[in-house]
């Protein structure tokens, strides 16, 4: 009808040709749902009034300026599901949607950004594509976005510009689930964001004012990343926050995590924390950190004593870590106070102010992707706080990783590094409670794994290097081979010992009965009827096939009863004999005999 409002010409096979012309002079229609088609072009003959439009699950290919000219009053454009990359997207394809206020183009072949997005948008869904770097200026003059969504693409912290989130002030929303983030980006938009998403990457820190100024936040989730601890204050700011997704990390619920028990006891009432499960200590695995009580109280009395200068030092080597830069272009900043880099891959022994504490590390390439470390401290400390780095074409270029190993430990194994890079590992005895013990300067070493697509491996060349290391297998090979020949030899013996006496056997206690010369004369017609002896007491034995006794014949007389006849006739069967028979057809003895 002319007057309709809304088209529903969804999953047909509507091609580029199947669109009529006349369908541009429906003036009244605002929403077209086109998608599941066959269209491999952005449609033409549109109706200029239109304001919604559906063409996701078809196969279009390229955004011209052109086509989006046609209907200016657009507000919503679903591309999901189709053929859509950076280069085919017409430069200023947006240029003329003045109204244009939600894209979605998920599941498309976008490796950036698409440039010149109309400064109306509040939605943009970018989720599931090829995107790997956001430039600082990517987002310019989105100042109404509110949802940003990129999850699903490949996104790493070296390749996202620090301000890129800043200059969305008024974004509400912010997905980046499924990327390869290793922290939460830099700068993010603080004064109206309510949801934050950044489940399913590799976060393993976070800085202490990433979450700064978050007055409004009222969604977090960090699940499925690898944090085993969070910095002191991370929360305090998030006054609005009513839901927080922990779930799938490896805490290590130490004393550095009673500030979080606390937090959560404290904010039970208003804020639902979810997979805040503990994997260590082994003493408190698989607890719940809200209900672990005595464990965390005893680092608050061991660590009472000095904990205010610990607290101020611990703060301001937290605030330093802050202003690490995610991308690979700029300069590193510290993260611990006395961090420098080493001369050699040569061990670093280190002192603490008062000469009574030395630690000694050693570092050893075990394969391209990882390392060895081992340590020696002279006196017992609680824990140590371990730290790498990778470095690049120059030595300030990296991101500083570390973690929280217990005081009883004295190696620890680093995975999942790049092969061929050199790395600056050092390591500081913490105090109890996990503070920092005064003028304690770290201890370093350098290290470089190994090449991946060298076919002998740093693991490989150690062992070849000490033949010593090959004597257990040695000893295993030789074992089972001394083993297999044992059971040769006792199997031949227990064969030829079962063989002789079988033998004697049938030389000394067999003894058949000969046949006489008359048994073979008619071929086999008679049978051996002689006895089986075996000479020896207690055994007896019967004939094996005795004669049949002969039957015997008796010869019944059949008389006939009162008023029989009997029939004259004789009948003669093949041996000779004659009998008569009655009617009945038995024989008779009168007219019988032999």
């Amino acid at each position: 009808p002319d007057d309709a409002t809304t088209l529903y010409l969804q999953n047909n096979q509507i091609n580029n040709a199947g669109i009529p012309q006349d369908l541009k002079t429906k003036v009244h229609v605002q929403v077209i749902y086109l998608y599941e088609n066959d269209l491999d072009e952005f449609p033409v003959n549109l109706p200029r009034s239109l304001r919604e439009l559906h063409l996701q699950d078809n196969n279009v290919r390229a955004i011209a300026r052109d086509s989006l000219a046609r209907i200016p009053l657009l507000e919503k454009l679903h591309l999901d599901d189709n053929s859509v990359s950076t280069v085919s997207i017409e430069e200023d394809a947006f240029a003329d949607s003045k109204q244009l206020k939600l894209l979605f183009l998920s599941r498309n072949h976008l490796s950036s950004i698409p440039a010149g997005l109309p400064r109306t948008l509040e939605e943009l869904r970018l989720d599931d594509n090829r995107i790997a770097t956001i430039p600082l200026h990517a987002f310019k003059g989105l100042s109404s976005l509110r949802r940003l969504v990129l999850d699903g693409n490949l996104l790493a912290n070296q390749r996202i510009a620090d301000d890129t989130f800043s200059r969305l002030q008024n974004l509400t929303e912010l997905s980046l689930v499924r990327n390869s983030l290793a922290a939460p980006p830099l700068n993010l938009p603080s004064a109206h964001l309510q949801k934050l998403y950044l489940q399913d990457n590799a976060i393993n820190h976070i800085p202490y004012n990433t979450l700064a100024k978050m007055r409004e936040l009222e969604r977090l989730d960090l699940s499925n990343n690898n944090l085993t601890t969070l910095p002191r204050g991370l929360f305090d700011d998030l006054e609005s926050l009513a839901q927080l997704l922990l779930r799938n990390n490896p805490w290590f619920c130490g004393c550095n995590l009673m500030w979080l028990r606390d937090w959560v006891k404290a904010r039970a009432a208003v804020v639902n924390v979810r997979g805040l499960m503990c994997q260590g200590p082994e003493k408190v695995r698989g607890m719940a950190i809200k209900d672990i009580t005595s464990e965390m109280d005893e680092c608050f009395e061991a660590g009472s004593q000095g904990a205010a200068a610990a607290a101020a030092k611990t703060t301001a080597s937290s605030r330093a870590s802050a202003t690490t830069p995610q991308g690979s272009l700029f300069t590193l900043k510290a993260k611990r106070p006395g961090l420098r880099l080493p001369d050699s891959s040569l061990d670093y022994p280190m002192a603490t102010g008062d000469g009574a504490k030395t630690l000694v590390i050693h570092v050893k390439p075990l394969t391209a992707d990882s390392i060895r470390i081992t340590w020696k401290a002279t006196l017992p400390a609680s824990s140590f706080r371990l730290s790498w780095l990778r470095l690049g074409h120059s030595p300030a270029v990296g991101s500083i990783t570390e973690t929280l190993v217990q005081g009883d430990k004295t190696e620890y194994l680093l995975t999942a590094l790049e092969p061929k890079s050199t790395y600056i590992i050092c390591m500081v005895t913490m105090e109890t409670g996990n503070t920092y013990v005064a003028d304690e300067t770290p201890v370093c070493a350098k290290a470089e794994t190994a090449d991946s697509y060298s076919p002998t491996t740093t693991l490989n060349q150690e062992q070849n290097a000490n033949p010593i290391a090959g004597l257990p297998l040695a000893g295993i090979i030789g074992g089972a081979v001394a083993l297999v020949f044992l059971f040769l030899v006792l199997g031949a013996i227990c064969w030829y010992v079962h063989r002789a006496s079988e033998l004697l056997t049938r030389e000394r206690v067999y003894n058949r009965g000969s046949r006489k010369k008359d048994d073979y004369m008619e071929s086999g017609t008679k049978k051996d009827n002689s006895i089986l002896e075996i000479r020896g007491p207690g055994l007896q034995m019967l004939p094996i096939n005795p004669y049949r006794a002969k039957e015997e014949y008796v010869v019944h007389t059949i008389f006939p009863s009162n008023g029989s006849s009997l029939c004259k006739g004789t009948h003669t069967i093949g041996y000779g004999t004659t009998r008569g028979y009655r009617d009945g057809g038995i024989p008779d003895i009168d007219y019988s005999y032999t």
